[in-house]
């Protein structure tokens, strides 16, 4: 990146200044931005010529000061021509302490990407969950494994990030990694978190994701339509694990709640709302925002089903939720058993509940946005996919309410014609 650098050597009067010779400064300053330092020289004011910034006469002292002065100046452009081969990031500082022979910390990327690592995991059940930590941990590898292979080294400095590098990456992950568009554009925004600390603290001058615009596709949610919900309720299950976990999906088909939410969720989270019925309040951990959520009666059979379970008086939890690992493994079995042919899982319970129990039962957006504690209607939108059968209801609406305005104008035409 090409950088303006100019100097200038100034005389500045010292504090209790009563006579004799003034320090000579030099001012760095590199695009705009500017600092001094000491010379270790002195002038007479009235030997110096401030607008050349040399001193004035033909004296040997004289002329031995201007050539030292010259050869200061030649230092510094060389070092400047050094740093642009090297293609290091020059500003007035980095110039400065290169002369005095101050070595600046080396801000690698990978150092850096490391230290927020380590931060994150101490801030685990606090900020953070696990899952997240494992996607910056995976992202880390790949940038990693990026770096050997593009540039044959084992680290590079944050200044080597720019756009080409973002491009660069992401064509990594595509064809070498072969990850999908999605998962390579969210290793891409957990770089980005990167970058964005290196920016706030100074070791990036430019932000390389000012015109990097990637776009995640829209990816089919699955969800259980109102006959799958209903053999599912209904289905009779010997095996109490089963069971179990049958009743911990089908709650949260009624309440939107994630795994996370549901698995931490207190009975002391139960309480009575502005109807007078029960609701769930609890905070989303995923988000920490509040969902407010009326209990519907299949969630509340469910709720007094467990109320006496031993895990749940043990933890104060108001359902015995397992493992999620538990949880996805025995819902394929119960599929299996229930004849769904959809790879069923945890979180489709949460879809469910946003697409078959309420938008396609004409429950506001609004409505289900602040049960399942988005923040934005869009988070909501994506979630929310409307299914054929609705269709076909509000269609059915429409052809009904068409014949009967097209009944009135045969009528009317019919009296025409008959009068």
């Amino acid at each position: 990146m090409r950088t303006t650098l100019s100097l200038l050597f100034s005389l500045r009067k010292p504090k209790n200044y009563s006579g004799g010779g003034k320090p000579i400064y030099l001012r760095i300053t590199v695009d705009g931005q500017r600092t001094e330092l000491t010379t270790g020289r002195k002038c007479e004011p009235l030997k110096w010529d401030g607008a050349t910034g040399r001193a004035i006469g033909t004296k040997q002292e004289t002329k031995t000061l201007n050539a030292f002065l010259e050869n200061l100046q030649y230092q510094i452009f060389e070092l400047q021509r050094q740093m642009t081969s090297a293609d290091e990031t020059i500003t007035a500082e980095t110039i400065k302490n290169r002369f005095v022979g101050k070595v600046e910390k080396s801000r690698n990327l990978l150092v850096v990407f490391e230290d927020h690592n380590n931060k994150m995991r101490t801030l685990i059940g606090q900020e953070y969950e696990k899952s997240t930590l494992q996607r910056y941990e995976t992202c880390l590898m790949h940038v990693k494994n990026f770096i050997e292979e593009e540039y044959h080294v084992s680290d590079i400095p944050v200044s080597k990030i720019n756009f080409a590098f973002l491009n660069d990456f992401e064509y990594y992950l595509r064809s070498v990694r072969k990850c999908g568009n999605n998962s390579a554009i969210k290793y891409i925004k957990n770089l980005g978190k990167i970058v964005r600390i290196c920016l706030g603290k100074g070791w990036l001058n430019v932000d390389p994701y000012i015109n990097y615009k990637p776009k995640q596709k829209a990816v089919h949610r699955e969800v259980l339509t109102k006959e799958e919900l209903d053999c599912l309720i209904k289905k009779e299950f010997k095996i109490e694990r089963l069971r179990t976990v049958r009743d911990m999906f089908v709650f949260c088909c009624y309440t939107g709640l994630a795994y996370v939410d549901v698995h931490k969720l207190k009975r002391s989270e139960l309480i009575q709302g502005i109807d007078g019925d029960l609701w769930i309040y609890t905070n989303r951990q995923k988000t920490d925002t509040i969902s407010r959520i009326p209990i519907l009666p299949v969630a509340l059979s469910i709720i007094h089903a467990y109320e006496d379970h031993s895990q749940c008086s043990v933890k104060d939890t108001l359902l015995p939720v397992m493992s999620n690992q538990k949880m996805n493994a025995y819902l394929k079995e119960i599929a299996d058993i229930c004849n769904i042919e959809k790879p069923l899982t945890f979180h489709i319970a949460r879809h469910t509940f946003a697409t078959t129990v309420t938008l396609n039962n004409g429950v506001p957006i609004e409505s289900v946005a602040k049960m399942m504690g988005h923040t934005s209607i869009k988070t909501t939108q994506i979630y929310a996919n409307v299914m054929d059968h609705k269709i076909s209801e509000d269609m059915t609406q429409l052809k009904n309410k068409l014949a009967g305005q097209l009944n009135k104008v045969v009528h009317v035409t019919q009296g025409c014609h008959s009068s």
